[in-house]
């Protein structure tokens, strides 16, 4: 083998050796740089799946705000309507009771009340109050019954309290405690009949 060829062989040898040594330095960055490229797209999807999932629970949470403030407001609505009816029932309530007070049947009830106070007392004293509207059947009712009356400074609507003071009992027969009581009381039941 003369010298030009043993280079020539030489050359092709040492080519050979460094397109092989290439390669296997450009398989081995392309094989680095797809391991990067899927990481990075690994967490790129992971990085998309939380903030999807983050955006859900904040549009829910938004959601659920909106959804109570609007059930809170409709709740305001309704008593506030419901407060309004209740007062225009109670109105209408006491403008019967004053109807009713005209009657002789309320003239019985006040006789009745009295007779049971003065009965109750017993031999105790009894203070026994008539509302001031009343007074004008003051001496009807004091005849009839044989009670002496007191004419109370306080308005109680109508009816009859009594007070037997030895045994700190107070009997309350008048409209305005029974007015009040039921206003207290008084619900408005939904269609389905929950309050």
């Amino acid at each position: 083998m003369t010298l030009e060829e043993k280079l020539a062989h030489l050359q092709s040898n040492s080519m050979e050796q460094a397109r092989a040594e290439g390669n296997a330095i450009i398989d081995s960055h392309r094989e680095a740089l797809e391991k990067i490229l899927e990481d990075h797209k690994a967490e790129a999807r992971h990085q998309a799946e939380t903030r999807v999932k983050a955006e859900t629970t904040n549009a829910k949470l938004t959601l659920n705000q909106a959804t109570a403030k609007a059930q809170l407001e409709i709740k305001r609505r309704q008593g506030k309507v419901q407060q309004e009816l209740k007062d225009k029932v109670f109105d209408e309530a006491k403008s019967l009771v004053h109807d009713y007070m005209q009657t002789e049947a309320y003239n019985d009830f006040l006789l009745e009340c009295i007779r049971q106070a003065v009965k109750y007392a017993g031999s105790d004293p009894v203070v026994i109050y008539i509302n001031p509207s009343d007074e004008a059947k003051k001496s009807a009712l004091e005849e009839k019954t044989g009670a002496a009356l007191t004419v109370s400074r306080e308005d109680f609507i109508g009816g009859v309290r009594a007070v037997i003071r030895s045994r700190n009992i107070l009997m309350d027969n008048s409209f305005k405690t029974q007015l009040d009581n039921e206003y207290d009381r008084f619900l408005f039941l939904g269609g389905d009949g929950i309050a």
